[in-house]
C-alpha cells in the first residue's frame, strides 16, 4: 500500500530521507514524502498558506494516491501531525493507517510561546525580521537535535516562508477547538510517535492523543525532531503499524 509523509515547520521532504532509507524499498511500495506549498519553495501563486488549505492539498494528493494503490498510511510530524490528524478526521475513507507527532490538536493544549509570537500581529512580524536571522535559525535547529545539514537548508530560509509561517499559525489560533470534536471519531489503525524530552510539546500531549485516538503511543528517546534523530526506530515503528493494518479489498 502507498504511504505519504508530511513535514512540519521549518522542514522540507528531506526530513523524512533516513527513515525512507531505514524502510528500503524491498517491497515495492510506493512511499512519498511532499514538500508542503510554500517550504522547499516559493509558495504557488495564489496558494492562501491556511491550515484548511493545506489539508485541501494533501488531500489532492492523497485522491492520487489512492487511485494508483489504495488506501494509504498517512504519516505526520509537527505540522504535518497537526494536518493528517485532521485527514484522518474528515476523509478516513483515503486512509489505511495513521501516524503522527511532534504536534497535537487538543483543545487544552496552549500554543508554545515562540508560536504565540508568530500568532500576534506586529510582534511576529518584528520577530522574523530582526531576531530569526538565518544563523540564528539554524543554530536553534542544531541545538534542538536536527543534523547541521539539514538545519542549513530549513524553509525559514526559503524565500516568503517566514510570511507562510504566520499566516499558517495565525489560521491556527484555535485549532484544538475546531478540529479535537472531528478527532474523536478516528477509528483507523494508529500511531502516535512522541520524542521523550520534545521542549515544544511535552510527552502529557501525545499520551493524550493516543489514548484518544486508541493509538499505540510509541516514546523516542529524543526531543522535537524523532525523523532526524531516530530515524530506524521510527521505520521500526512504521513497519509494526503497516503490518497489522487491513489489506485493501
Amino acid at each position: 500500500m502507498p504511504a505519504l509523509l508530511v513535514h512540519g515547520n521549518p522542514d522540507t521532504a528531506h526530513l523524512w530521507d533516513a527513515v525512507l532509507a531505514e524502510l528500503g524499498d524491498g517491497d515495492g511500495t510506493e512511499r512519498v514524502a511532499v514538500d508542503l506549498p510554500g517550504f522547499a519553495g516559493p509558495r504557488p501563486a495564489g496558494f492562501a498558506a491556511t491550515k484548511e488549505s493545506y489539508v485541501d492539498w494533501i488531500i489532492a494528493r492523497l485522491e492520487a494516491l489512492a487511485d494508483q494503490g489504495g488506501p494509504v498510511d498517512l504519516v505526520g510530524h509537527d505540522w504535518g501531525s497537526l494536518l493528517v490528524q485532521r485527514i484522518a478526521s474528515v476523509r478516513p475513507d483515503l486512509l489505511r493507517s495513521l501516524a503522527c507527532g511532534g504536534a497535537v490538536v487538543d483543545a487544552d493544549y496552549p500554543w508554545h510561546p515562540l508560536a504565540q509570537v508568530w500568532q500576534t500581529p506586529g510582534e511576529g512580524e518584528r520577530y522574523m525580521t530582526e531576531e530569526l536571522t538565518d544563523q540564528v535559525g539554524i543554530d536553534h535547529l542544531v541545538e534542538n537535535g536536527v543534523p547541521p545539514e539539514a538545519a542549513a537548508r530549513n524553509a525559514w530560509l526559503t524565500e516568503g516562508n517566514k510570511d507562510v509561517i504566520l499566516e499558517l499559525y495565525r489560521s491556527a489560533v484555535h485549532i484544538g477547538k475546531e478540529w479535537q470534536p472531528d478527532l474523536e471519531s478516528v477509528r483507523l489503525p494508529s500511531m502516535v510517535l512522541w520524542g521523550r524530552e520534545d521542549p515544544y510539546v511535552p510527552l502529557e500531549w501525545g499520551e493524550r492523543l493516543a489514548q484518544r485516538i486508541d493509538a499505540e503511543l510509541v516514546v523516542l528517546e529524543c526531543g522535537h525532531w524523532w525523523p532526524y534523530e531516530r530515524p530506524a526506530e521510527t521505520a521500526q515503528a512504521l513497519r509494526r503499524l503497516w503490518s497489522r493494518a487491513p489489506l485493501a479489498a
